[in-house]
């Protein structure tokens, strides 16, 4: 690969990614000049990070609580005379800049964003809804959009758009559409900024010169998170900070930008210097959710309205490291209070969906396989948790561990150790005689004494495991509880029908991999189904995740999942971003690279061993990839058309052809590992 298309890879721009800024300058009141000043040194310090685009506050030209001097015409032609300059500055730098200033149309003043470009002034939107209650009392000074006589105003000698609602639209970056409403605008039961989204802006900006109180900053960030979520969009949010008058209101300069509901970054409050907030924003990402989202086409197609489209060619965008939280667990946060309401939540999830179900088929006993691996176990810990809510004895939970040729003494001895301090009924049953006679009926090489573990050798004992649970079940009136989880559905990993991919029920189906071991852990430590299986429990998630059907090779070493399908880590990260957001296997390896690339960087998931914090490099993350593409795309879609019932976990993580997946069973990776190969380097 050439040095420029490697270069292009790392580029967040083209995976993207729209590097916006929300600006909180020092306010000078009433001064324009100083005020360009500030917004001049922004500026430029947002062109050197990369920056795309830059939203200041409200009225940041002139300042916002200077109340009648917005009249006087000295002040109304500094700020016009400054506008022309920083539209250059911005040019110089490559930048996109939002400011505040108050603009004469007509005979009327308008508080408005004056967005620049190109050298130019781009276009002018003025505020839609003035507030005239509480402390404000813009109505003395400015008049609404609605009220405007002309849609065109004169700016540097140029006639420019002069209308809310204007769509600012990159013509060589796809995505890059913003629009723009002012502070009280956002406070309306109907913003400019839905009416935008529908019409196709995917960043929404606000200016905003809101004071602040107690509990205004919470009200605001819910605003924005909510919107954001709404209109499947970003939300930029810059307010007026340190310098503004404090004659009778004070400020805190708060920034904040979201993306989908969830936050990307979060300024200084109270600060007091000129500082910038950034963050990349995925418009990619976010149109991939306004295109499976029907809902938001269909109410744009009812509710949206034509719009102007203002072109305007953008920078060349950010280089660099990608700037916005990345997990690099996708269904394990690093915050610790999120991962702990994660963990309440999807254990709860588990819980009633089994609960459910036995109340529904009346059932007093239930069936499950315990290996002593970390799928058995959560499968268990549910299970004793239904009965206890259910006010059941966890007696009428039947478990059986079941030996085969690999089983070792260690993931035994913890299966045992698990039934008795939980105090379920357990049992053994050796499957090796079973085994043995069903490959010698086959005809099998292992029959006559031959090292022969092959697919057939493995899930003749999977195959067993899983009859002689059905047929318990049978016998003692219950059903069978699943155990495998969604990481193994998405990779195939599971013996099909007869075997561990089937159930009467699967808790564990809607959970990923590397999720399970933090609900575990959260059990233990809160004691959910008593002391006593606390340190099993610990033993369980420090043993190595192996199927156990090959015996180990002459050095020891056993059978390792991970070996053969790939990092669990990895896996589950490449299926949150292909089946979640559908996207392109090359911006799924950049992803992977930016999160798992450095180890000593970014955070890790609370009570995660020290020897899972690792790193992979391109080639690594690559190499995987591919082999997951080619295990979801081509080769086990006919094992997830056929699941058993479970309840769905997590957002965008359920499987099961009744839910959030659909596919057919003879689809080709081709398409996908084409895209990778081509726009992937190592």
């Amino acid at each position: 690969m050439a040095k420029s298309e490697t270069h292009s890879f790392h580029a967040p721009r083209s995976h993207g990614f729209v590097r916006v800024a929300a600006a909180t300058p020092v306010v000078h009141v009433a001064d324009p000049a100083a005020n360009a000043e500030e917004h001049e040194r922004l500026i430029r310090q947002a062109g050197a990070q990369g920056a795309d685009m830059l939203v200041f506050p409200e009225l940041s030209l002139s300042a916002y609580a200077i109340d009648d001097l917005h009249m006087q015409a000295a002040l109304l032609e500094e700020v016009e005379r400054r506008i022309a300059r920083l539209a250059e500055v911005a040019d110089e730098a490559g930048v996109i800049a939002v400011i505040g200033a108050p603009i004469r149309n007509g005979d009327a003043l308008f508080n408005c964003a004056v967005v620049l470009g190109g050298g130019e002034v781009l276009g002018v939107v003025p505020k839609s809804y003035l507030p005239n209650y509480r402390e404000y009392y813009e109505k003395r000074w400015f008049a609404p959009a609605a009220s405007r006589s002309e849609d065109a105003v004169v700016l540097n000698g140029a006639s420019v758009d002069f209308a809310p609602g204007l769509i600012f639209e990159a013509t060589n970056r796809p995505g890059f559409v913003f629009a723009v409403e002012i502070c009280e605008d956002f406070w309306a039961p109907q913003p400019p900024s839905t009416r935008a989204a529908l019409a196709g802006a995917r960043i929404l900006c606000n200016l905003s010169a809101s004071n602040i109180v107690i509990g205004k900053a919470d009200e605001r960030a819910l605003l924005c998170a909510s919107q954001s979520a709404r209109t499947l969009s970003a939300y930029v949010f810059a307010a007026s900070g340190w310098g503004e008058s404090t004659t009778d209101l004070a400020w805190d300069g708060q920034a904040t930008i979201h993306e989908l509901g969830a936050r990307l970054a979060e300024g200084e409050r109270f600060a007091l210097h000129s500082h910038l907030t950034i963050a990349d924003v995925d418009v990619d990402r976010i149109g991939l959710d306004r295109l499976r989202n029907g809902t938001f086409a269909d109410c744009a197609r009812i509710e949206g309205e034509a719009a102007t489209v203002v072109p305007f060619e953008a920078g060349e965008g950010p280089t660099g490291a990608l700037i916005r939280p990345l997990d690099r667990f996708p269904f394990v946060p690093d915050d610790a209070a999120r991962l702990d309401q994660d963990c309440f939540e999807a254990f709860n999830i588990q819980v009633q969906g089994l609960m459910r179900r036995m109340t529904a088929t009346g059932s007093k006993t239930l069936v499950i396989g315990v290996s002593g691996g970390l799928d058995s176990t959560q499968a268990l810990l549910v299970a004793c948790r239904a009965f206890d809510r259910l006010e059941q004895p966890r007696t009428g939970i039947l478990a059986f561990t079941m030996p085969g040729f690999a089983t070792s003494d260690g993931t035994k001895s913890n299966a045992w150790a698990l039934m008795k301090a939980l105090g379920v009924t357990g049992a053994e049953i050796d499957i090796r005689p079973a085994a043995e006679q069903m490959l010698r009926d086959i005809g099998h090489a292992f029959a006559d004494g031959q090292p022969v573990h092959d697919i057939t050798f493995e899930n003749v004992q999977a195959g067993l495991r899983t009859d002689y649970l059905f047929r318990l079940a049978n016998q003692n009136h219950g059903f069978v509880l699943g155990t495998g989880d969604l990481s193994e559905l998405a990779l195939g990993w599971c013996t099909y029908g007869v075997g561990d991919h089937m159930s009467h029920y699967n808790v564990n189906g809607g959970v990923a991999k590397t999720l399970i071991q933090h609900l575990i852990r959260w059990v233990a430590e809160r004691g959910l189904v008593g002391e006593a299986a606390v340190p099993t429990l610990h033993a369980i998630l420090a043993t190595e995740i192996s199927p156990e059907l090959v015996p180990a090779g002459a050095d020891g070493a056993i059978q390792s999942t991970q070996s053969i399908v790939g990092p669990y880590a990895l896996n589950d990260f490449f299926l949150f971003y292909i089946s979640r957001f559908g996207l392109k296997p090359s911006k799924v390896a950049y992803l992977a690279h930016q999160a798992w690339g450095d180890a000593a960087t970014g955070s890790w998931p609370v009570g995660l061993p020290q020897g899972e914090r690792v790193a992979y490099d391109l080639p690594t993350i690559k190499a995987w990839l591919r082999k997951f593409l080619i295990r979801f795309f081509q080769t086990s879609q006919f094992k997830r058309s056929a699941v058993p019932n479970g309840p769905k976990v997590v957002t965008g993580g359920s499987l099961s052809p009744r839910g959030d997946w659909r596919a057919p069973s003879d689809s080709s990776a081709r398409v996908w590992l084409d895209e990778l190969d081509a726009h992937t380097p190592g």
